[in-house]
């Protein structure tokens, strides 16, 4: 398991990103306009550096690990592999041929 401050530091970061999508989304639609580039790269420069959606990092739901991440459903291969054998994950089942 990851530590809890990782944890929530991660938890933080994603509520950041959230908070400033819609205003980051707006300063990159204004780069594309040379008239107004320069402003719009002060303004992507005050926001804070969490607030860039790239500085998440994809953790386990269950417990945070940080690698091997599967998107699919959201788990680590542990942790996956785990859920799997218990029968926790509806239509995987154990391969066999």
């Amino acid at each position: 398991m990851a530590k809890k401050s990782k944890i929530a530091a991660d938890k933080r970061r994603r509520e950041v990103v959230a908070r400033y999508a819609e205003r980051r989304a707006q300063l990159k639609e204004m780069l594309r306009h040379p008239e107004t580039r320069e402003e719009a790269l002060r303004g992507l420069q005050k926001l804070p550096r969490d607030a860039s959606p790239t500085r998440l990092r994809n953790r386990d739901a269950v417990d945070g690990r940080p690698r091997a991440f599967n998107r699919a459903f959201g788990l680590s291969r542990i942790r996956l592999r785990e859920m799997a054998h218990r029968g926790e994950l509806p239509g995987v089942s154990k391969a066999s041929w």
